[in-house]
C-alpha cells in the first residue's frame, strides 16, 4: 500500500513545473528506500549532478561516503531509510535551493513523510534543518547537531536529529576527538541505538496519530 500511494506521488511530482528548475532538470529524483521496512525518513538538500543523471538520491561521492557511514553504524540504506530531499530537481552548479524552490517541493516531501509513516527524521545538512526551523545567525550545525528535537509535519510531531551532509565531510578528514567525521559516527550510533535497535522507543502516539489521518495525495 505505501509503495501504491508514493508511486501516486512520484508520477504527480514527474510532471511538476512548480519553479523555474524544472525547466533544466534531467530526471526527477524522487526519493528511494524500502517503504514498508524504513523506520527513518533522511532528508538532504537537493540533487547534484549525478543524482539528476540517474534520479537516484545520494549516488555521488557524498552518497558514497554517507553509505559508508551509514554500513559502518549498522543502518541499512536498503531497509532501514526512506532517502529523499528537500528538493527533487537539481539547482544550477549545485547551487543552495530557494526558500521559493523549496516551497514548490515541500507537498512531495510531506507526503512522502505522511505515507512512510517514520519513527524518526533525519535532517542531512542545514539546507535541509532550515526547511523545517528558523534558525538565527548564531547557531550553526555544529551546535545542533547530534541532538534530538521535534519538527511537525502536517500536525504530527516526529523526533528530529539533524547531522552533518557528506559533502561537509568530505572535506574534513580527520578522525580526532569530536572531529566532524568522529561526530557524524557518533551521531549515527545513536539514531540506530534509539530508534532502529529498541523498538518499544518508538512513539507509539505519532504511529497513531498518522495512521488515522487521511493523506492528500498533494
Amino acid at each position: 500500500m505505501k509503495e501504491q500511494c508514493l508511486e501516486i506521488v512520484r508520477q504527480k511530482c514527474s510532471g511538476c513545473k512548480g519553479c523555474e528548475l524544472a525547466a533544466k532538470r534531467h530526471n526527477v529524483v524522487f526519493g528511494e528506500g524500502n517503504a514498508n521496512t524504513a523506520k527513518i525518513v533522511l532528508i538532504g538538500e537537493a540533487p547534484g549532478e549525478i543524482e539528476d543523471e540517474t534520479g537516484r538520491p545520494f549516488v555521488g561521492r557524498s552518497g558514497q561516503l554517507l553509505d559508508e557511514f551509514l554500513a559502518n553504524a549498522g543502518i541499512s540504506r536498503e531497509e532501514d531509510l526512506y532517502i529523499t530531499s528537500t528538493v527533487k530537481c537539481r539547482p544550477p552548479e549545485n547551487r543552495v535551493p530557494t526558500d521559493v524552490e523549496k516551497e514548490a517541493c515541500r507537498k512531495f516531501l510531506n507526503a512522502q513523510i505522511d505515507i512512510i509513516k517514520p519513527r524518526a527524521i533525519v535532517l542531512c545538512g542545514a539546507t535541509a534543518l532550515k526547511s523545517f526551523m528558523e534558525l538565527d545567525k548564531k547557531t550553526t550545525i555544529s551546535k545542533i547537531r547530534g541532538q534530538w528535537m521535534t519538527i511537525n509535519v502536517d500536525g504530527v510531531d516526529y523526533p528530529a536529529m539533524t547531522i552533518f551532509h557528506p559533502s561537509y565531510l568530505l572535506r574534513n578528514h580527520s578522525l580526532a576527538e569530536n572531529a566532524p567525521r568522529t561526530l557524524m559516527a557518533r551521531d549515527l550510533r545513536e539514531i540506530k541505538n534509539t530508534y532502529l535497535n529498541d523498538v518499544q522507543r518508538f512513539n507509539d502516539v505519532v504511529m497513531e496519530n498518522v495512521e488515522n489521518r487521511e493523506i492528500a495525495f498533494v
